[in-house]
């Protein structure tokens, strides 16, 4: 492995914090609270920076080194392990779920904003699109954090390491 940066700095903060934010508003803070909706603001503003980053960030860090192409995919499926360069980011599964998480994490959020709109007050529609937007993106970090320690005691590739320091290593 070489000592290039995989992560960058904005992705790695990004990453931990809006982790961090999303566990605390799903499992500490009380909905409706001002905690619970600080939190919210602040994880739909670091998503947005997240989309920006994506077009004029580094490379890793740009939707078209990671967008899951039909290509990418069929290759990727048919390859599995093989097909992924440890020196690259993102393979096209894990692509896949970043952009769901990033739309989830949108939803959620706005659904949340919208709760406190005179417009939607009580609206049981706009209350469901929060909760289950909520719960299925618990199940896509369940999902998230399970692929990353598989892959991780497959291939010996330290991931969770190299989202703290930028840099893919050997355990």
């Amino acid at each position: 492995m070489s000592n290039t940066i995989i992560w960058d700095k904005f992705v790695r903060v990004f990453h931990w914090s809006t982790a961090s934010l999303f566990l605390l508003n799903y499992c500490v803070f009380e909905e409706g609270e001002d905690l619970h909706e600080w939190a919210g603001y602040t994880m739909a503003a670091l998503v947005l920076l997240r989309i920006i980053w994506g077009f004029i960030g580094s490379t890793r860090a740009r939707f078209a080194d990671f967008f899951p192409t039909p290509q990418r995919l069929k290759h990727h499926l048919k390859n599995g392990l093989r097909a992924h360069n440890p020196e690259q980011g993102h393979n096209p599964l894990g692509g896949a779920m970043i952009l769901l998480m990033l739309m989830l994490l949108l939803i959620t959020a706005t659904s949340g904003w919208m709760m406190g709109l005179d417009q939607f007050w009580g609206e049981d529609w706009v209350e469901n699109l929060h909760e289950y937007s909520a719960n299925i993106m618990l199940a896509a970090v369940v999902v998230h954090v399970t692929a990353v320690l598989v892959i991780q005691n497959i291939t010996g590739v330290a991931l969770v390491r190299a989202m703290l320091t930028g840099r893919r290593e050997k355990q």
